[in-house]
Parts: structure tokens; sequence; C-alpha cells
């Protein structure tokens, strides 16, 4: 294990150089030859407590990909925490490969790297990564969330991040509109997953307009089938006439080629990282008047679910009651923006760095 520290010297365009503007902690390189496993875990701020952030399994392309992709992730967990109100770091973990690689020994080999942190980080579920693998990593390290509901634990996040994100998507909705009703509102979901799929869920039931697309055909369909919304081709997404654009798939689908063609009022979704460039097209967003609730504000529902676990006597009654202030905390932060024609993801890095930096003035770094 190769742990990365900030501190060092860094140079531009560098490894170092990219966590030491991100302002990391640390970048742990995990490798395991014989079961074939290689891993990041990006530390990037424990002011607030342990760092607490999911695992996610993806075929990158290349290393610096999942560099980056880790750092990012990383780099959002510290603020979802913060505005959320947790007391809890942000972390994040990528492991590089198909998940067809997943097995008993390849898990528990990740497990014994996380405990091999001494609780710096815990991990969780995150793409392509289930409760049932964390059974595996929990074998490992205690140092593990999002476990079934049968072995104490909270079960799939999923849920709770719909919510959450259903709650953002209202405010962001009566900032709009000047109402929080979605009822007839058209609403393009873009990834059926499990957070794309509950969030489908309150959408229909509201009796919004709801169109869902997704690159694997027979998960759109089945969705599709399932709940009424209609299935559209996913390369129409961005050009198509609607109030909401939701997504909830992966990142960086706000960017230079998409962010002309959106014809939306409000986007809203909870995929992390949606922005490709946060400060540029944040900025595009603002001066087009597209109201945008910031992702790792309004899918904070996931760690709320997990974080209430990870502190023992989990309760989901109450976690929903959390994850329903989701909506107050976000109509604050687009007042916030309005008010300092800022665009709203500056305005929600600011509100959380205000918290980091006022608890880091009575504890010390975890």
């Amino acid at each position: 294990m190769l742990e990365i520290k900030a501190s060092q010297t860094v140079k531009e365009g560098s490894i170092f150089g990219q966590i030491s503007s991100m302002d990391h902690e640390q970048l742990v390189v995990c490798h395991d030859e014989a079961t074939g496993l290689k891993a990041l875990i990006g530390i990037h701020n424990t002011t607030l407590g342990p760092a607490l952030g999911g695992t996610r399994m993806w075929p990158y392309a290349t290393e610096e990909e999942a560099i980056t992709d880790v750092l990012r992730l990383s780099r959002g967990m510290t603020f979802k925490n913060a505005l959320a109100g947790l007391n809890l770091g942000g972390g994040k973990a990528v492991i590089i490969g198909d998940p067809k690689l997943k097995n008993e020994a390849f898990l528990r080999r990740f497990g014994r790297f996380v405990q091999s942190l001494g609780g710096r980080y815990v991990t969780a579920e995150d793409v392509n990564m289930k409760t049932s693998d964390m059974e595996y990593i929990a074998m490992e390290t205690k140092h593990v969330t999002g476990l079934p509901e049968i072995k104490g634990g909270g079960g799939d996040p999923s849920p709770v991040t719909a919510y959450g994100t259903y709650m953002g998507m209202k405010a962001a909705a009566k900032k709009a509109f000047g109402s929080d009703s979605l009822s007839g509102k058209k609403i393009c979901v873009q990834g059926v997953g499990q957070v794309g799929k509950y969030l489908i869920e309150y959408l229909i039931k509201e009796g919004a307009e709801v169109l869902i697309t997704d690159i694997f055909e027979d998960k759109l369909k089945k969705v599709a089938l399932d709940t009424g919304a209609v299935a559209i081709d996913p390369n129409l997404i961005y050009d198509m006439d609607m109030d909401i654009y939701a997504p909830c798939a992966l990142g960086a689908t706000i960017n230079d080629d998409t962010i002309d063609r959106l014809k939306c009022a409000v986007i809203a979704g909870g995929a992390n990282n949606q922005l490709k460039d946060e400060a540029k097209h944040g900025q595009i967003l603002l001066e087009k008047g597209i109201i945008y609730a910031p992702d790792f504000l309004i899918n904070a529902g996931g760690v709320i679910n997990v974080g209430a676990e990870y502190f023992g006597g989990y309760n989901r009654e109450i976690v929903y009651k959390q994850a329903e202030k989701i909506y107050d905390t976000c109509l604050y932060i687009l007042n916030k923006s309005e008010k300092e024609n800022i665009p709203a993801q500056q305005a929600a890095i600011e509100a959380a760095k205000e918290r980091i930096n006022a608890i880091g003035r009575v504890k010390l770094s975890f």
C-alpha cells in the first residue's frame, strides 16, 4: 500500500499537484496481484470526523481517469457530509476493473486495505457494489457501513438517496416555478439504476410527466413497464423540451457539448459530479437562468442513511426525517446563490466550508 500525502512537493499536472489543488489529505493506492485488486482510496478532509464515502467499481479506461474520479468524489463527500450536518469527513474509494471480477477473496482483500487505515476511512456501497459485497468487506474490517438489515445494518441506502433528491428537486422547483408541486412537470430522468428507479416512483406518484433513459436497454424497458414512465433514446435527452433534467447516472453530463443543448428550467438529480468543470459550467448555468440543485447537497440521503448506521442505534424513521431537511437546505443555498449572484455550486461549497472551518476551531482532525 502506497500512501501519497499532500504535504510533499508538488508539480503542476502531477498526482501531488492534483491532490494539493483539491486540498486532499491522502490518496491511497491498493494493489494485490493474487486477487487482481487495483483500488484507490481518497481521503479529502477529516476535520468533522472519519472520512466516510462509498466504494464504486468501474472499468476505467485509464488510471488517470480513476485518480481524477476518486479525488473529485472524495472532495464531494466532504461537502456532502458537512451540508447534511453529519460529523463525518469526506472520502471515497474506486476499484478499477469489470464488476465481474468481484468474489469473496477480492472483496476481503479490499477490506484489509480499509482496515489498515485504522478508521480514517469508512466505506459503504456505491456504483456496482451491493450490500452483499459489504458483508465480505466487513469480514476484514469494522470500518464499513451499508450492511443488510438482517445483519443489523441500514440496508440499501438508495431509497433514502432518492427521497433526498426528490426533496431537493421540489425545493428547486419552488425556486424556479413558485411552487414545489411537480404535478404536470415534464421531467427527464437519465439513469434508471437503484436511485433513479426510486426517484421515478416518487415523480410518477406526484403526477409528473416522466421521460427516462439509460444505456442499458433491458433495464430501461423494465423500469418503463413497472412505473409507467416513457422510455426515450439516450441520445435525445439533451435536446428534449423539459422542465427538469434529472441526471442519475455517472457524472460530468453537464459539459461543453451538452450545456447549450439543454432546454430546462431546473437541473436536479442524484448523480455525483454533474458539472464537468464546476466553476465554468456552474457560471454558465447561472447566466442562462437555469436553477441548479448542487448534486452533493441533494443526493446526501444515502450518506445520511449509512452515517446513522455507523454511529449506531439506526432508526429508519429518523433517517427519513433528516433527509427531508435537504429541502430547506437546498432552498437556503439557492437563495444564497441568487442574493450573492454566484453559482449554486459555489454557494453550497462556501456553506460547507463555513461549517468545517467553524468546527475545526474546536476540534483537531480525526
